[in-house]
């Protein structure tokens, strides 16, 4: 009786996989030593499919049902083993379930920037990341290039290899495109599609793989994003989405403007630094709209916008000044402004200025009008310690 049932142990009567993960791609059945008997009961479920591979070599397959291993559904196996006549007795074969399911868990993200040549910004770093869809395709492939050996393959086993992939393929979709960095971050999900192509292209014959979908997610650096927030565009296109952005000189302008105007905001200057931070932020303000408008001009061939209003005309009789402002031209400022920006130190002896009636750039303090803000009044002589004294009265 004992031998009866070690004999019965060593026969495998029902081959299944019974799997609770969303993970494991492929997974071989653990026969180890065993054969499998004549007519013995293969059950295949649906996100299946069943291989017998006999000494390395791919033999019978079989979608999802329930099936009686026999030598009539076994024609591939049957003729590897030699059987002519069929088969009354228990064989040997490895038996690998693959999971045809699609796999969504897989992220993946450039290791390292992207170059991207950009017609304003010139050369650009990008990163992207996202979600990739994985489903086996070729069992065949599969079975040869990935799972070799192994008794179980993981989506995390094929992750590396995919993300490495992807990058790549990422890489060569943008150089492809031409695409500057705005245009890419607008077309993201047109681009998607692209990039599934790049892939598919890599995998499908080399590793038996498809990719049904996959998501992308491109990021630019700070600087880039920021200049889109404050608004330093050229254009708009019919989308909605920001097309070109402005030239790095205009940039660095902003910048620029940016640093005096919180150089004036400094709470050491007190109230003359607040009047220094009205007067010339509210002339960068203006430039920068001048500028922007001439950036996000239309065509030639559409119609102007309509003009701003103007800005009022000074009071009568009133100087007005315009500053050297690293290079370039801010104001114009009436007295006031230039007496608060001079006792803040945002104007100093040697700042070049004009006004109306100079015949060139003059250091502001060879300018008769503003020599007197340079001056500073003597000290007040010291008091004398002890009363003056008291003059005698008439009758005494």
């Amino acid at each position: 009786m004992g031998l009866m049932n070690k004999i019965r142990g060593e026969i495998v009567d029902i081959i299944e996989w019974i799997d609770d993960s969303r993970s494991t791609l492929a997974w071989r059945f653990p026969r180890y030593q065993n054969e499998i008997k004549n007519g013995a009961q293969l059950i295949v479920r649906e996100g299946q499919k069943a291989a017998f591979v006999y000494q390395g070599k791919l033999a019978d397959t079989f979608d999802p049902g329930t099936y009686e291993l026999k030598t009539e559904n076994l024609p591939i196996l049957s003729t590897l083993q030699g059987w002519k006549y069929g088969f009354n007795s228990p064989f040997r074969s490895e038996v690998y379930y693959i999971n045809t399911r699609p796999v969504t868990s897989l992220r993946w993200g450039t290791p390292t920037p992207v170059t991207v040549r950009d017609p304003d910004f010139k050369m650009v770093q990008v990163r992207a990341n996202g979600l990739c869809v994985v489903k086996i395709a070729n069992v065949e492939v599969f079975l040869r290039e990935v799972i070799g050996t192994d008794s179980a393959v993981d989506v995390e086993e094929i992750s590396e290899l995919l993300r490495r992939v992807i990058s790549l393929a990422f890489s060569d979709m943008v150089l492809a495109t031409g695409l500057g960095v705005i245009d890419l971050q607008g077309r993201q999900v047109e681009l998607s599609a692209k990039l599934r192509e790049f892939v598919q292209e890599r995998v499908d014959d080399e590793y038996g793989i498809e990719i049904p979908d996959i998501t992308m997610n491109i990021s630019l650096p700070d600087e880039i994003t920021q200049a889109m927030t404050r608004g330093v565009a050229r254009g708009v296109e019919e989308g909605g989405f920001l097309d070109n952005i402005g030239s790095m000189d205009r940039y660095q302008q902003a910048k620029a403007a940016e640093a005096m105007v919180a150089a004036a905001g400094n709470p050491g200057g007190g109230a003359a630094g607040a009047a220094m931070q009205l007067g010339l932020g509210v002339t960068m303000g203006a430039q920068m709209a001048q500028t922007m408008a001439g950036a996000m001009a239309p065509a030639a061939a559409a119609p102007a916008p309509a003009p701003a209003a103007a800005a009022p005309p000074p009071l009568p009789g009133q100087v007005l000044y315009h500053v050297d402002a690293g290079g370039q031209p801010s104001g114009p400022y009436n007295l006031a402004q230039m007496q608060a920006g001079i006792a803040n130190g945002q104007v100093v002896g040697t700042t070049l200025v004009w006004s109306p009636g100079l015949a060139a750039w003059s250091s502001a303090q060879s300018v008769p009008a503003l020599q007197v803000l340079f001056s500073t009044p003597p000290p007040l002589p010291p008091t004398s310690a002890t009363p003056p004294p008291v003059p005698p009265s008439a009758g005494a």
